[in-house]
């Protein structure tokens, strides 16, 4: 019986964790049934680096943006790299961006300029927006608001983890949630709960590796195979066979990013 396939939305694979291992990686996130992988560049110094391994691996695309936690270290993104960076074949998603109050409240405000560049290179390029939010759903949920009502684009919102209301102003704009080994953790019953309120067609599945690796590997470093526990968790949230669930998660992810599902690797 064949393994159901599944995506891994977000992962870092050009972080150090994988250096040395990154083809025994993507074997074993192919033998769980994770058929594709987005390598997320959160520093547009390293977006070289990143690409380099979306064109080695025919199951790995990139999307590259300035992490909020650095954007007030990292020179300011322009939405015309950006929009640049977009026309590489492999190039399917802006971000990650977003707010991070947790560490950095301190440059809130170069965070929320740094998410408005992202945002107008998202609407620019078609591309889906890569969110990250931390402690300021608020603003969030606002800046996502202000700028759509200027001009729609489509979002993602990663390893969300955060309020109800945020969920539902991003569910209310045609945005996506993801599921992250958060969602899988024992003490999560409320963040399940949050998924478990909404459409299962805007729920998409990923790693964050190497971080937040879900039960059984806690503690230790995360890897796309790892998607498949996650998603395991998700059908029991949503009440699905696992093969169901596996299946909508695909068209989601197919549906929301259409650079990867459209994607003809050159003969």
């Amino acid at each position: 019986m064949q393994t159901p396939q599944i995506t891994d939305s977000h992962c870092h694979l050009d972080f150090p964790d994988f250096d040395g291992e990154r083809d025994q990686i993507v074997a074993d996130a192919h033998a769980a049934g994770v058929t594709r992988m987005v390598t997320i560049c959160t520093k547009l110094k390293n977006e070289p680096q990143v690409r380099a391994i979306a064109e080695k691996y025919p199951s790995v695309f990139y999307a590259a943006g300035t992490h909020p936690m650095s954007a007030a270290t990292e020179p300011l993104a322009s939405v015309d790299a950006l929009v640049a960076l977009a026309q590489h074949p492999k190039f399917v998603g802006i971000g990650e961006t977003g707010l991070d109050y947790h560490y950095t409240a301190d440059s809130a405000e170069v965070q929320q300029q740094s998410l408005r560049i992202h945002i107008d290179a998202a609407r620019q390029t078609g591309l889906p927006l890569i969110i990250h939010a931390r402690d300021a759903d608020d603003d969030m949920a606002r800046i996502l608001a202000q700028e759509h009502a200027n001009g729609a684009y489509s979002c993602v919102m990663h390893c969300f983890s955060s309020s109800p209301e945020l969920a539902r102003a991003a569910l209310d704009l045609g945005f996506y949630l993801s599921m992250s080994g958060i969602s899988a953790f024992p003490k999560s019953q409320e963040l399940r709960d949050i998924f478990a309120a909404a459409p299962v067609e805007r729920i998409l599945v990923e790693t964050d590796a190497p971080y937040l690796a879900p039960p059984p590997h806690r503690g230790r470093r995360n890897q796309p195979a790892y998607t498949a526990h996650t998603a395991r968790v998700g059908a029991e949230v949503f009440g699905m066979d696992y093969a169901d669930f596996a299946a909508q998660t695909q068209r989601n992810f197919d549906r929301l990013f259409t650079k990867v599902a459209s994607f003809e690797a050159p003969a």
